[in-house]
């Protein structure tokens, strides 16, 4: 289990170095979690009570739209903090579906634990604010290249950024999450070849 919390504490680093008595309060309140590939996580209609963060693994993150469909409108990359954040945050039912695409080791914090652990964090709330931030500034960036860039310039962006993702889900999930047909995705990948 120690490689679990070491994983988050380097995802952490990135934007802050954690104090020895936030990583023990860390160690108390995120419980590891293996998940079986294809499994829900969580689903629509209901409060997300757990914050994830993925140490190994990916899943995706979807709604269904008006027509019935499944629109993937998140998936992971590497180690990551994977929730329905807003509604985690304000403890409203959420609209989307979380999917371990394949299986999954997590960690996760309750709702209860990140309050308490709020008030005596010296990081916490810093930290917070700052993913809050990160997932703002990532979900603009999707808006604008959904807007703005075509098909086949979206797809490379994404296999620059994301070149593990593409060997490990299915490419219905990276089609939907760029706003591409599967078969268009398909004609695109066979023209970059």
């Amino acid at each position: 289990m120690t490689t679990y919390y070491d994983t988050l504490f380097a995802y952490i680093a990135r934007i802050m170095e954690l104090p020895e008595h936030d990583k023990i309060s860390c160690r108390e309140t995120f419980h590891p979690l293996s998940v079986p590939r294809d499994t829900l996580l969580e689903t629509a209609g209901k409060v997300p009570f757990y914050h994830n963060f993925i140490v190994s693994g990916y899943m995706r993150k979807y709604y269904i739209n008006e027509k019935g469909e499944e629109v993937t409108n998140d998936l992971n990359d590497g180690p990551r903090f994977f929730t329905s954040y807003l509604h985690f945050i304000n403890q409203t039912p959420s609209n989307e579906y979380l999917h371990c695409i394949t299986d999954c080791q997590l960690l996760r914090i309750s709702k209860p634990d990140a309050d308490h652990t709020a008030e005596t964090s010296f990081t916490q709330k810093d930290y917070t604010i700052r993913l809050f931030h990160q997932v703002q500034e990532e979900y603009r960036e999707r808006i604008d290249d959904l807007a703005s860039l075509t098909a086949e310039q979206r797809y490379l962006k994404f296999i620059h950024r994301s070149p593990n993702i593409v060997k490990h889900v299915p490419l219905k999930y990276i089609a939907s999450y760029l706003g591409i047909k599967p078969e268009s995705l398909s004609r695109i990948r066979r023209g970059i070849s």
